[in-house]
């Protein structure tokens, strides 16, 4: 859902550097405000990094949108400033409901085209940085946890850019709801199979599932 006019308010990149959390014991999960435009390619920002490439990036998880009205909520909620970026987030909205968003929808920022494919799944490094304690526990039950674009058409975006929603598709499958659908709530999983734009890594979990698509062709 757009109220007014959707925008964003900042384009944020980050670099990859030794981290205390998680496995890997690296990160870019700490994003700060690039100056002017940015490129963006099929896989992802330029003068962005990724640590962990199995969890993070790819074709589905190009760019990470998350709604600044959500970041204004967690900073009144742990009683201290959050900046743009310090979700991690590639892309800090304003004026759009990110999580009420549908997988599949599409829009179009600056010059760039980019339709929602996956949600965030936070972890252990997202837990550290932020460093809240069960930080994971209560973020998950907000369930509201933003959203993971593919890049349909490259271009660039910049701080301060209309975000134009260009198509909305014709289901319930709203970010919220499938976070909630591939953690909490896995009964509501296999609706997920009506929607041919779902990112990679549901259509695995889907998989695991042995959940059929709509023509009632097993997905394995």
């Amino acid at each position: 859902m757009v109220s007014g006019v959707a925008r964003i308010e900042s384009v944020n990149v980050g670099h990859v550097v030794d981290v205390p959390w998680g496995s890997l014991k690296k990160s870019a999960i700490d994003k700060r405000p690039a100056q002017g435009h940015v490129k963006v390619h099929t896989l992802g920002l330029g003068g962005d990094e990724i640590a962990d490439l199995k969890r993070h990036g790819g074709a589905d998880k190009a760019v990470y949108a998350f709604a600044g009205e959500e970041r204004d909520h967690w900073a009144t909620e742990l009683g201290r400033d959050l900046l743009p970026g310090q979700f991690g987030e590639n892309l800090s909205t304003r004026g759009i409901d990110v999580d009420d968003a549908r997988i599949g929808d599409r829009w179009r920022i600056g010059t760039v085209v980019l339709e929602v494919a996956d949600v965030r799944i936070p972890c252990s490094v997202f837990q550290g940085f932020l460093g809240e304690k069960q930080w994971i526990k209560r973020f998950s039950e907000r369930g509201r946890v933003g959203a993971y674009l593919r890049v349909i058409e490259e271009g660039e975006v910049a701080a301060g850019d209309d975000l134009e929603v260009l198509e909305t598709r014709d289901h319930d499958l709203s970010v919220a709801y499938t976070f909630r659908a591939v953690t909490t709530q896995r009964d509501l999983l296999p609706s997920l199979a009506q929607e041919a734009r779902c990112g990679a890594a549901i259509k695995r979990e889907l998989k695991k599932s042995r959940v059929c698509d709509p023509a009632g062709h097993r997905l394995v």
